[in-house]
C-alpha cells in the first residue's frame, strides 16, 4: 500500500513599517535602489525597478531592469546587478541586496519580490558564492520586506546538484 503524507515549506520575514525603521546601511541601499529607478528603461511596461547591492569588499553595485520591444531580450533588476556584480567583482559576495521600483501606471507603495528567472539567479548566484543574500524590498514608500536568504524564495528549487543526481 502506498503511503502519503504533507509536507510544509514556510518562512519568516521582517516588515517595517517604512524605510526609517531599517538599519542605516540597509536604510542607505534602499534609498539608493529608489533613486536608481530613475534610470531604469522601461518604455513598454512603465514599471522602473532599481537593484543595489552592498559587496563584501565593500563596493556598491547597481542595476535596472532593461525592457526591449522584443520582451524575451529583455533583463530585469535583479540578473543585470548580478551578472556586473560577477563581471567586476568576480571574488566578492553580495552581502545585501535592495530592490525598489516605481510604477508610472500606479502605486509603488508596496514591496514587490523578484520574479520567478530572478528567484533562480539568485538561487545560484547564493550557490556558487556559498553566502546567503540578504534582500530588502520596499517599492518608493510604504512597508519594508527584509528577507534573510533570497533562496527561501524558492521552494523546491532546481539546482545544479539536479543535474548530477
Amino acid at each position: 500500500m502506498n503511503s502519503m503524507k504533507k509536507e510544509q515549506y514556510s518562512f519568516q520575514f521582517d516588515v517595517y513599517d517604512s524605510i526609517d525603521a531599517l538599519s542605516k546601511d540597509d536604510a542607505l541601499l534602499l534609498q539608493q535602489a529608489r533613486v536608481v529607478t530613475q534610470i531604469a528603461y522601461a518604455p513598454y511596461s512603465q514599471f522602473h525597478v532599481g537593484a543595489v547591492a552592498r559587496l563584501s569588499n565593500g563596493e556598491i553595485v547597481k542595476g535596472t531592469n532593461q525592457e526591449n520591444a522584443s520582451f524575451p531580450v529583455s533583463i530585469c533588476a535583479e540578473r543585470s546587478l548580478l551578472s556586473s556584480t560577477a563581471a567586476l567583482f568576480p571574488e566578492a559576495n553580495i552581502e545585501t541586496m535592495a530592490i525598489s521600483y516605481h510604477n508610472q501606471n500606479g502605486h509603488s507603495s508596496e514591496p514587490v519580490s523578484p520574479c520567478g528567472m530572478c528567484r533562480q539567479a539568485l538561487l545560484e548566484h547564493e550557490k556558487r558564492y556559498d553566502h546567503p543574500i540578504k534582500l530588502v524590498l520596499g517599492g518608493t514608500e510604504g512597508k519594508v520586506y527584509v528577507i534573510e536568504r533570497s533562496s527561501l524564495l524558492l521552494p523546491l528549487s532546481f539546482t545544479g546538484d539536479d543535474l548530477r543526481k
